[in-house]
């Protein structure tokens, strides 16, 4: 992965992001840009486009200087001064002034093409643009050159910031297995005579799915903790730590992901803050489901594997948990990481973010990815054996939506009563106002 630890966000609340967008967002100078001022031409003034001749001048004077030198003719000023000033108004009143003024600014005939090399040069662009095409995987050729920089710029984005082996993921805390004879926390006994209604939510918002890791060191060898085989919902408690470090790790890659998007960026810090809270949770769902084998129930993450287990309901009992089906789901429809991708952007330009403000920018957006994915769908998958996947990929989304908020209230709750989240998740699960 190209993001570095130290690139990412620390574990700042989410003011620090405004002044790292701020700055990564900043636009480098361009072709027509020198020192923050726009470039003029440098014969009569006017807004230049490039280099011409060896002098940088407006498309207007290019076109002169070469038709002038290709004429060959002697310009004489009809005012007879020969010093006429030259300005956007006043360049078509004297050829022989424009053209003295060309000379002088360094305008070079030597650098003029002949008709054949220009001829040449347009056949060496055409034939480019057809290898280039030809190149392009053969469903590809039916997008738009738009929709094909739009998938461009987001795998572009994903390589950089979703670290698929996570290499990078070093620092986090292991679970600490609770011991037969150990003492039930304390926050999670209930006072002699106290309706023990809380703790039911509780151990419902824990789960009774049990998770395994299994961890691989360098030297080959293996670390493995197995929750206990009682469902009180205790043996989720010890992971509750490491699986804050793997979410916190994960959030800042999706954070980075999304300032790398220049449509991103070009939003509003607070509309950023804004759909990076409503959607970050979505994307680490998608993320994760990339990593998911539906075969052995297991998120492979490099040398770490998180397996749910319950030997009491079997596998028909994961299915239950809306999470679990979900990941099943999404996975048998076996999506392009193109595909991954776009729904992510689909996911994180969501107009009704609470907190949002250019609601407009962002439908309009969000419908540029729906439509560029539905597009990619036709191009790539064969028809019609793929007809309905788009449809299937947004009612996937929208289910998405119901588990996010549920999942965010789940995660809420247990903050509460057993605080665990790092200080860059209580920052993306705290209220938008709006």
């Amino acid at each position: 992965m190209e993001v570095r630890p130290e690139e990412s966000w620390s574990h700042a609340d989410l003011e620090h992001f405004k002044e790292a967008t701020s700055i990564s967002g900043k636009p480098t100078t361009n072709a027509d840009e020198e020192d923050g001022n726009p470039q003029i031409c440098r014969v009569c003034g006017d807004k230049a486009n490039g280099y011409h001749f060896n002098v940088m001048t407006c498309e207007g004077c290019k076109g002169f200087f070469r038709r002038a030198m290709k004429r060959n003719v002697r310009l004489r000023c009809p005012f007879r001064k020969g010093t006429c000033e030259i300005t956007r108004k006043t360049r078509r009143q004297c050829q022989a002034c424009r053209l003295r003024k060309c000379l002088e600014s360094g305008m070079k005939k030597e650098m003029i093409m002949s008709d054949t090399a220009v001829e040449q040069r347009r056949a060496l662009i055409k034939r480019k643009k057809r290898e280039r095409i030809a190149a392009q995987p053969p469903g590809v050729q039916g997008l738009t050159e738009e929709q094909q920089s739009l998938i461009r710029e987001l795998m572009d984005a994903q390589m950089k910031t979703f670290d698929s082996t996570f290499s990078h993921f070093k620092d986090f805390r292991l679970p600490e297995v609770f011991s037969s004879g150990h003492e039930m926390p304390e926050f999670l006994q209930t006072p002699p005579g106290e309706d023990p209604v809380n703790w039911s939510q509780i151990k419902e918002d824990l789960c009774t799915l049990k998770i395994s890791l299994q961890l691989r060191g360098e030297d080959g060898s293996m670390w493995k903790y197995k929750p206990p085989t009682s469902s009180d919902g205790k043996e989720i408690i010890p992971l509750l730590p490491h699986l804050a470090d793997m979410s916190t790790y994960m959030f800042k890659g999706i954070i980075n992901f999304a300032k790398v998007i220049s449509y991103f960026r070009d939003l509003p810090i607070e509309d950023q803050i804004s759909l990076l809270k409503g959607a970050t949770i979505e994307l680490c769902i998608l993320r994760f489901n990339m990593m998911f084998n539906a075969e052995t129930g297991t998120w492979e993450c490099g040398r770490l594997a998180y397996c749910l287990e319950d030997s009491e309901g079997g596998f028909q009992k994961l299915l239950l948990d809306p999470l679990m089906k979900f990941h099943y789901m999404l996975k048998k429809l076996q999506l392009h990481k193109e595909e991954y991708v776009l729904m992510q952007a689909i996911s994180l330009f969501s107009p009704d973010r609470p907190g949002v403000v250019q609601r407009g920018v962002v439908d309009q957006l969000q419908e540029r990815f729906a439509i560029t994915l539905k597009a990619y769908i036709e191009c790539i998958r064969p028809q019609p054996a793929h007809r309905f996947l788009f449809l299937k990929i947004m009612a996937v989304l929208t289910e998405l939506r119901s588990i996010n908020a549920e999942h965010t209230q789940r995660l809420l709750r247990i903050q509460d009563t057993h605080p665990f989240a790092t200080p860059l998740m209580r920052e993306l699960f705290s209220p938008t106002d709006g």
